[in-house]
Protein backbone atom coordinates (compact mmCIF):
# COMPACT_ATOMS: atom_id res chain seq x y z
CA UNK A 1 0.00 0.00 0.00
CA UNK A 2 1.33 3.49 -0.07
CA UNK A 3 0.12 6.55 2.16
CA UNK A 4 0.59 10.24 0.47
CA UNK A 5 0.80 13.63 2.35
CA UNK A 6 1.05 17.21 1.49
CA UNK A 7 0.32 18.67 -1.91
CA UNK A 8 3.13 18.08 -4.75
CA UNK A 9 3.81 14.88 -2.92
CA UNK A 10 0.43 13.15 -2.68
CA UNK A 11 -0.31 14.09 -5.96
CA UNK A 12 2.63 12.54 -7.76
CA UNK A 13 2.66 9.93 -5.00
CA UNK A 14 -0.83 8.66 -5.90
CA UNK A 15 -0.46 9.00 -9.57
CA UNK A 16 2.75 6.66 -9.37
CA UNK A 17 0.93 3.93 -7.02
CA UNK A 18 -2.04 4.20 -9.49
CA UNK A 19 -0.07 3.73 -12.07
CA UNK A 20 1.56 0.54 -10.85
CA UNK A 21 -2.24 -0.94 -9.28
CA UNK A 22 -1.19 -0.49 -5.65
CA UNK A 23 -4.24 -2.18 -4.00
CA UNK A 24 -4.55 0.41 -1.41
CA UNK A 25 -3.77 4.12 -1.79
CA UNK A 26 -4.33 6.66 0.63
CA UNK A 27 -3.76 10.29 1.00
CA UNK A 28 -3.92 12.50 4.32
CA UNK A 29 -4.94 15.97 3.98
CA UNK A 30 -3.56 18.35 6.67
CA UNK A 31 -4.70 21.28 5.42
CA UNK A 32 -6.73 21.90 1.99
CA UNK A 33 -4.06 23.44 -0.65
CA UNK A 34 -6.33 25.69 -2.32
CA UNK A 35 -7.60 28.52 0.07
CA UNK A 36 -9.30 32.27 0.06
CA UNK A 37 -5.85 33.85 0.43
CA UNK A 38 -4.68 32.74 -3.20
CA UNK A 39 -5.06 33.97 -6.75
CA UNK A 40 -8.82 32.45 -8.11
CA UNK A 41 -6.56 31.22 -10.80
CA UNK A 42 -4.19 29.30 -8.41
CA UNK A 43 -7.53 28.05 -6.30
CA UNK A 44 -8.92 26.61 -9.73
CA UNK A 45 -5.43 24.93 -10.48
CA UNK A 46 -5.18 23.42 -7.38
CA UNK A 47 -8.88 22.18 -6.86
CA UNK A 48 -8.19 20.60 -10.33
CA UNK A 49 -5.39 19.01 -8.79
CA UNK A 50 -7.00 17.84 -6.13
CA UNK A 51 -9.74 16.36 -7.85
CA UNK A 52 -7.06 14.55 -9.79
CA UNK A 53 -5.48 13.07 -7.43
CA UNK A 54 -8.78 12.05 -5.64
CA UNK A 55 -9.46 9.84 -8.31
CA UNK A 56 -6.26 7.97 -7.63
CA UNK A 57 -6.84 6.58 -3.95
CA UNK A 58 -9.13 5.29 -2.28
CA UNK A 59 -9.53 6.93 0.50
CA UNK A 60 -8.50 10.20 2.23
CA UNK A 61 -8.11 10.75 5.33
CA UNK A 62 -8.85 14.19 6.45
CA UNK A 63 -7.09 15.49 9.92
CA UNK A 64 -10.79 17.60 10.91
CA UNK A 65 -14.07 17.16 10.16
CA UNK A 66 -13.80 20.77 8.72
CA UNK A 67 -11.26 19.09 5.74
CA UNK A 68 -13.43 16.62 4.63
CA UNK A 69 -16.69 19.64 4.62
CA UNK A 70 -13.54 21.62 2.07
CA UNK A 71 -13.30 19.08 -0.18
CA UNK A 72 -16.55 17.93 -0.58
CA UNK A 73 -17.89 21.75 -0.76
CA UNK A 74 -15.02 22.07 -3.47
CA UNK A 75 -15.98 18.85 -6.08
CA UNK A 76 -13.00 17.40 -5.20
CA UNK A 77 -14.09 13.92 -3.49
CA UNK A 78 -17.74 12.32 -1.85
CA UNK A 79 -18.22 12.38 1.86
CA UNK A 80 -18.09 8.32 1.60
CA UNK A 81 -14.37 8.34 0.29
CA UNK A 82 -13.23 10.81 3.23
CA UNK A 83 -12.55 9.95 6.92
CA UNK A 84 -11.57 11.98 10.04
CA UNK A 85 -8.13 10.45 11.75
CA UNK A 86 -7.21 12.90 14.06
CA UNK A 87 -3.09 13.51 14.03
CA UNK A 88 -1.82 11.60 16.96
CA UNK A 89 1.21 13.07 19.05
CA UNK A 90 3.02 12.14 22.27
CA UNK A 91 0.99 13.37 24.90
CA UNK A 92 3.26 11.96 27.56
CA UNK A 93 5.37 15.46 27.75
CA UNK A 94 2.12 17.58 27.37
CA UNK A 95 0.89 15.68 30.39
CA UNK A 96 3.88 16.44 32.36
CA UNK A 97 3.89 19.90 31.50
CA UNK A 98 3.02 21.07 34.98
CA UNK A 99 6.33 19.76 36.35
CA UNK A 100 8.84 22.29 34.08
CA UNK A 101 6.66 25.79 35.21
CA UNK A 102 9.00 27.07 37.97
CA UNK A 103 12.19 25.86 36.50
CA UNK A 104 11.14 27.81 32.75
CA UNK A 105 9.34 30.69 34.34
CA UNK A 106 12.53 31.20 36.29
CA UNK A 107 14.29 30.88 32.94
CA UNK A 108 12.57 33.11 31.05
CA UNK A 109 12.19 35.58 34.09
CA UNK A 110 8.74 35.58 34.71
CA UNK A 111 7.80 36.26 38.41
CA UNK A 112 5.02 34.64 40.52
CA UNK A 113 2.81 37.55 39.53
CA UNK A 114 3.06 37.51 35.84
CA UNK A 115 0.13 35.64 33.40
CA UNK A 116 1.95 34.12 30.46
CA UNK A 117 0.45 34.17 26.92
CA UNK A 118 1.90 31.99 24.46
CA UNK A 119 2.18 31.16 20.79
CA UNK A 120 3.77 28.84 19.15
CA UNK A 121 4.03 28.96 15.76
CA UNK A 122 6.18 29.86 12.72
CA UNK A 123 6.72 33.70 12.14
CA UNK A 124 5.27 33.36 8.48
CA UNK A 125 2.51 34.79 6.67
CA UNK A 126 -1.10 34.29 7.95
CA UNK A 127 0.54 32.96 11.08
CA UNK A 128 -1.62 35.71 12.89
CA UNK A 129 1.64 37.89 15.14
CA UNK A 130 -0.06 40.87 13.64
CA UNK A 131 -2.95 40.52 15.80
CA UNK A 132 -1.65 39.14 18.68
CA UNK A 133 1.00 42.02 19.24
CA UNK A 134 -2.21 44.01 18.66
CA UNK A 135 -4.36 42.75 21.49
CA UNK A 136 -1.55 42.84 23.61
CA UNK A 137 -1.23 46.66 23.17
CA UNK A 138 -4.49 46.29 24.66
CA UNK A 139 -4.50 44.16 27.09
CA UNK A 140 -0.91 45.44 28.65
CA UNK A 141 -3.03 49.26 28.44
CA UNK A 142 -5.75 47.12 31.43
CA UNK A 143 -3.30 44.33 32.94
CA UNK A 144 0.42 45.32 32.76
CA UNK A 145 1.26 42.11 34.74
CA UNK A 146 0.62 39.81 31.63
CA UNK A 147 3.66 38.74 29.51
CA UNK A 148 3.53 37.44 26.43
CA UNK A 149 5.44 34.32 24.70
CA UNK A 150 6.15 33.85 21.20
CA UNK A 151 7.59 30.31 20.12
CA UNK A 152 8.97 30.15 17.00
CA UNK A 153 11.35 31.48 14.37
CA UNK A 154 10.96 31.89 10.71
CA UNK A 155 11.82 34.77 8.03
CA UNK A 156 9.34 37.15 9.50
CA UNK A 157 11.13 36.95 13.37
CA UNK A 158 13.86 39.78 12.56
CA UNK A 159 10.17 42.64 10.91
CA UNK A 160 8.25 41.13 14.78
CA UNK A 161 11.20 41.84 16.38
CA UNK A 162 11.39 45.75 15.08
CA UNK A 163 7.37 46.26 15.07
CA UNK A 164 7.30 44.69 19.00
CA UNK A 165 10.78 47.00 19.98
CA UNK A 166 8.72 50.15 17.50
CA UNK A 167 5.54 49.47 19.64
CA UNK A 168 7.08 49.88 23.22
CA UNK A 169 6.61 46.46 24.30
CA UNK A 170 9.90 44.84 24.34
CA UNK A 171 9.48 44.71 28.01
CA UNK A 172 6.43 42.65 28.03
CA UNK A 173 6.95 40.62 25.21
CA UNK A 174 9.59 37.55 24.21
CA UNK A 175 10.78 35.83 21.49
CA UNK A 176 12.42 32.36 21.58
CA UNK A 177 13.08 31.96 18.16
CA UNK A 178 12.99 28.01 16.87
CA UNK A 179 12.96 25.78 19.54
CA UNK A 180 13.98 22.08 19.67
CA UNK A 181 10.31 19.97 19.37
CA UNK A 182 10.92 18.51 22.94
CA UNK A 183 11.51 22.32 23.76
CA UNK A 184 7.69 22.61 23.30
CA UNK A 185 6.01 20.84 26.48
CA UNK A 186 8.09 22.62 28.76
CA UNK A 187 7.38 25.84 27.49
CA UNK A 188 3.74 25.14 27.50
CA UNK A 189 3.75 24.20 30.90
CA UNK A 190 5.21 27.59 31.65
CA UNK A 191 2.66 29.46 30.15
CA UNK A 192 -0.63 30.28 31.26
CA UNK A 193 -3.03 30.46 28.56
CA UNK A 194 -2.28 29.70 24.84
CA UNK A 195 -3.37 32.19 21.46
CA UNK A 196 -3.64 30.83 18.24
CA UNK A 197 -4.38 33.68 15.77
CA UNK A 198 -3.43 31.75 12.32
CA UNK A 199 -5.93 32.70 9.43
CA UNK A 200 -5.67 29.26 7.67
CA UNK A 201 -4.96 25.56 9.43
CA UNK A 202 -6.26 22.08 9.16
CA UNK A 203 -6.20 21.34 12.94
CA UNK A 204 -3.03 22.98 14.14
CA UNK A 205 -1.39 20.72 17.13
CA UNK A 206 -0.72 23.55 18.98
CA UNK A 207 -4.42 23.44 20.24
CA UNK A 208 -4.42 19.96 21.28
CA UNK A 209 -0.62 20.37 22.62
CA UNK A 210 -2.37 23.16 24.68
CA UNK A 211 -5.21 21.34 26.31
CA UNK A 212 -3.59 18.12 27.19
CA UNK A 213 -0.69 20.74 29.22
CA UNK A 214 -3.99 21.69 31.05
CA UNK A 215 -4.09 25.29 29.32
CA UNK A 216 -6.91 27.25 27.85
CA UNK A 217 -6.90 27.95 24.27
CA UNK A 218 -8.48 31.20 22.36
CA UNK A 219 -8.43 30.56 18.63
CA UNK A 220 -9.80 32.05 15.73
CA UNK A 221 -12.77 29.86 14.30
CA UNK A 222 -10.87 28.68 10.72
CA UNK A 223 -10.45 25.16 9.44
CA UNK A 224 -10.83 22.40 12.56
CA UNK A 225 -10.17 24.49 15.37
CA UNK A 226 -13.22 24.52 16.47
CA UNK A 227 -13.57 20.65 16.77
CA UNK A 228 -11.26 21.36 19.84
CA UNK A 229 -11.64 24.73 20.67
CA UNK A 230 -15.37 24.56 22.57
CA UNK A 231 -16.75 27.87 23.36
CA UNK A 232 -17.17 27.82 27.55
CA UNK A 233 -16.09 24.43 27.51
CA UNK A 234 -12.22 24.66 26.93
CA UNK A 235 -11.69 28.25 25.77
CA UNK A 236 -12.88 30.81 23.66
CA UNK A 237 -13.33 30.96 19.11
CA UNK A 238 -13.49 34.52 17.40
CA UNK A 239 -14.12 35.41 13.96
CA UNK A 240 -10.70 36.14 12.45
CA UNK A 241 -9.92 39.25 12.79
CA UNK A 242 -11.37 40.14 16.01
CA UNK A 243 -8.48 41.27 17.72
CA UNK A 244 -10.53 43.54 20.34
CA UNK A 245 -12.22 40.14 20.76
CA UNK A 246 -8.82 38.82 21.68
CA UNK A 247 -7.91 41.13 23.76
CA UNK A 248 -11.25 40.31 25.73
CA UNK A 249 -10.81 36.90 26.33
CA UNK A 250 -6.85 37.18 27.44
CA UNK A 251 -8.04 40.00 29.89
CA UNK A 252 -10.81 37.69 30.91
CA UNK A 253 -8.55 34.82 31.44
CA UNK A 254 -6.30 36.48 32.78
CA UNK A 255 -8.05 37.55 35.76
CA UNK A 256 -9.81 34.46 36.33
CA UNK A 257 -7.89 31.94 37.61
CA UNK A 258 -10.62 29.29 38.39
CA UNK A 259 -11.30 29.96 34.97
CA UNK A 260 -8.16 28.88 33.34
CA UNK A 261 -8.09 25.96 35.72
CA UNK A 262 -11.54 24.30 34.66
CA UNK A 263 -10.73 25.22 31.15
CA UNK A 264 -7.88 23.52 30.90
CA UNK A 265 -8.41 20.67 33.17
CA UNK A 266 -11.56 20.27 30.81
CA UNK A 267 -9.38 20.13 27.24
CA UNK A 268 -7.00 17.48 29.34
CA UNK A 269 -10.11 15.06 30.38
CA UNK A 270 -11.80 15.59 27.11
CA UNK A 271 -8.70 15.61 24.36
CA UNK A 272 -5.75 13.29 26.25
CA UNK A 273 -7.43 10.02 24.39
CA UNK A 274 -8.33 11.20 21.13
CA UNK A 275 -4.99 12.42 20.36
CA UNK A 276 -3.07 9.95 21.33
CA UNK A 277 -0.51 8.34 18.51
CA UNK A 278 -2.10 4.98 19.57
CA UNK A 279 -5.03 5.93 18.58
CA UNK A 280 -4.19 7.05 15.45
CA UNK A 281 -2.09 4.46 14.06
CA UNK A 282 -4.83 2.12 15.37
CA UNK A 283 -7.11 3.84 13.15
CA UNK A 284 -4.99 3.66 10.38
CA UNK A 285 -4.28 0.28 10.54
CA UNK A 286 -7.96 -0.46 10.58
CA UNK A 287 -8.34 1.57 7.58
CA UNK A 288 -5.53 -0.08 5.83
CA UNK A 289 -6.88 -3.74 6.27
CA UNK A 290 -10.60 -2.55 5.39
CA UNK A 291 -9.64 -1.04 1.84
CA UNK A 292 -7.12 -4.72 1.57
CA UNK A 293 -9.75 -6.96 2.20
CA UNK A 294 -12.74 -5.19 0.20
CA UNK A 295 -10.43 -4.89 -2.96
CA UNK A 296 -11.78 -1.88 -3.99
CA UNK A 297 -11.46 -0.23 -7.09
CA UNK A 298 -10.11 3.51 -7.61
CA UNK A 299 -12.59 5.83 -8.81
CA UNK A 300 -10.86 6.41 -11.98
CA UNK A 301 -11.36 2.78 -12.75
CA UNK A 302 -15.01 2.89 -12.24
CA UNK A 303 -14.93 5.79 -14.73
CA UNK A 304 -13.16 3.70 -16.92
CA UNK A 305 -15.85 1.58 -16.18
CA UNK A 306 -19.03 2.93 -17.22
CA UNK A 307 -17.55 4.86 -20.23
CA UNK A 308 -16.68 1.16 -21.60
CA UNK A 309 -19.86 0.11 -20.54
CA UNK A 310 -21.95 2.82 -22.63
CA UNK A 311 -19.41 2.23 -25.60
CA UNK A 312 -20.59 -1.51 -25.84
CA UNK A 313 -23.19 -2.39 -27.91
CA UNK A 314 -26.34 -3.86 -25.93
CA UNK A 315 -26.86 -7.92 -26.78
CA UNK A 316 -30.70 -6.34 -27.55
CA UNK A 317 -30.19 -3.68 -29.91
CA UNK A 318 -31.19 -3.92 -33.72
CA UNK A 319 -28.15 -5.43 -36.07
CA UNK A 320 -27.93 -1.71 -37.68
CA UNK A 321 -27.11 -0.22 -34.82
CA UNK A 322 -24.43 -1.78 -34.27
Amino acid sequence: MVHTHSGKAGLLGRMAAAALGVPAIVHTVHGAPFHAYQSRLARAVLRRCERYGAARCHRIVSVADAMTEQLVAAGVAPADQCVTIYSGLDVAPFLAAAQYRQQVRHELGYGAQHIVVGKVARMFRLKGHADVIAAAQQVLADCPEVRFLLVGGGRYQPYWKGQIAAAGLAPYVQLTGLVAPERIAPLMGAMDLVVHASLREGLARVLPQALIAGKPVISYDIDGAREVVLPGQTGYLLQPGDVAGMARAILALARDTGLRERLGSAGRQRFTDRFRHETMTGQLRDLYTTILSRGERLAREDRRAARAAARKPSASSPPGLH
